[in-house]
């Protein structure tokens, strides 16, 4: 293998690594838990459909994104003017509320482990963030701190899952014979896995370093892939350590339900891993938000690109002033996670019709068996998030 090769292959694992620890947030932890405690071994089945949606829709855009060299919004505006800056609004505007509970995360993480104020917590969360962004190797440092971050959850959260002692039998039976379906969950675990910003994150991520065209789509192909792996290892096992303490006839707490799942299953220890996993899985969203959004707006003027970084650094600091200042806005939240489920199905056409015109993608030709799937999960997307979105609207303000 050349060193260009590993290079590439490289960066591809830190971009897989990226999109896989922004989708494990504050809200992909508290989303598994619950989901287990009402779905039980039948949540099996709603992980399985959401990765397999997972990968048509990451492999669709990373592949498109990689050869054409473009980033989404400057293949949305090629396609329709305007249209680029319409998704970028969307995008930045759901990741701002994301962050400010991925920010709210990390200092819950941090009160846990060290007794500090949530608040407190969150301050030293963005100094730790920022300090990246601020480093000349920022990309790099980015993509090995993500590694480190995402390795460490994947560990604790097996060790949690082991001690739970969960029906694996009963898991793998439901996983493809359910007792029930719930489209809603369904809607949620792909929004919250490859919706909005997250989407992109990967693909963003390896334009920015260079990686792109045909020849380096079995890259591309991999790092997608590995991404959605990464992101289902964690929720598969996060589900059975939730499954094993609900077998055993234990109550999650509704204030907190990941939390008292480590508790239950590990005691005081479990605690103090929750608190770790929390913390991971909250900074590297941060990170994660904040890089993706970003990446959305700076190609509209070059004075944006060169001042990325600074842009990243006022993303963050805003998303943690407006948390200390007015708390967890959880309305913005849930809306935002449901208009997720909107988002992911025009992006997706968006670059589906991109895939097919030369202007964009050259003499490239997208498989057909990935458009086919591609705007199928278009199609299921639009009509269960329009439904989702509907019944959230409904209980927000009914």
């Amino acid at each position: 293998m050349t060193t260009e090769h590993r290079r590439n292959w490289s960066i591809g694992l830190g971009a897989a690594f990226l999109m896989a620890t922004s989708a494990v947030g504050p809200g992909f932890l508290t989303q598994t838990t619950v989901f287990t405690q009402s779905l039980t071994a039948s949540f099996g089945f709603v992980i399985l459909v959401s990765i397999l949606l997972d990968i048509g829709i990451q492999l669709n855009i990373w592949r498109i994104i990689a050869v054409s060299g473009k980033r989404a919004q400057e293949i949305s505006n090629t396609l329709l003017p305007g249209l680029g800056l319409f998704i970028s609004f969307l995008i930045v505007l759901g990741g701002f509320a994301f962050n400010i509970g991925n920010v709210a995360g990390a200092g819950l993480g941090l009160n846990v482990l060290f007794g500090l104020s949530v608040e407190n917590g969150a301050v030293i969360t963005a100094i730790l963030a920022i300090g990246i962004f601020l480093l000349k190797e920022a990309g790099k440092i980015m993509d090995r701190f993500a590694q480190i971050m995402g390795a460490i959850m994947i560990i604790l959260i097996i060790y949690v899952a082991i001690v739970a002692e969960p029906p694996v039998a009963e898991a793998a039976y439901r996983t493809f014979w359910p007792q029930q379906i719930d489209q809603i969950a369904i809607v949620t675990l792909v929004g919250g896995t490859v919706g909005g910003y997250i989407t992109f994150a990967g693909g963003h991520r390896l334009l920015d370093a260079g990686i792109q065209g045909k020849s380096v789509l079995p890259q591309v192909t991999m790092s997608a892939i590995s991404g959605i792996g990464l992101a289902s290892i964690i929720r598969v096992f996060l589900f059975l350590a939730a499954l094993g303490v609900i077998s055993q006839g234990l109550t999650l707490d509704a204030e907190n339900p990941p939390a008292s799942v480590f508790k239950l299953a590990a005691g005081r220890i479990g605690y103090a891993l929750f608190g770790i996993v929390m913390f991971a899985a909250a900074i590297t969203s941060v990170v994660g938000s904040a890089y993706t959004s970003v990446s959305f707006v700076k190609s509209f003027h070059p004075a944006l690109f060169k001042y990325q970084n600074i842009l990243v650094i006022g993303f963050i600091l805003i998303s943690t002033l407006i948390f200390i200042s007015i708390g967890r806005p959880v309305k913005l939240l849930i809306l935002a996670g449901a208009l997720n489920g909107l988002i992911l199905p025009i992006t997706l056409a968006t670059m589906l019709i991109a895939a097919y015109q030369s202007k964009i993608i050259g003499n490239y030709k997208h498989p057909i068996w990935l458009t086919l799937f591609g705007w199928l999960i278009v199609l299921l997307m639009a009509y269960m998030g329009g439904f989702t979105l509907v019944n959230q609207l409904g209980d927000l303000w009914g």
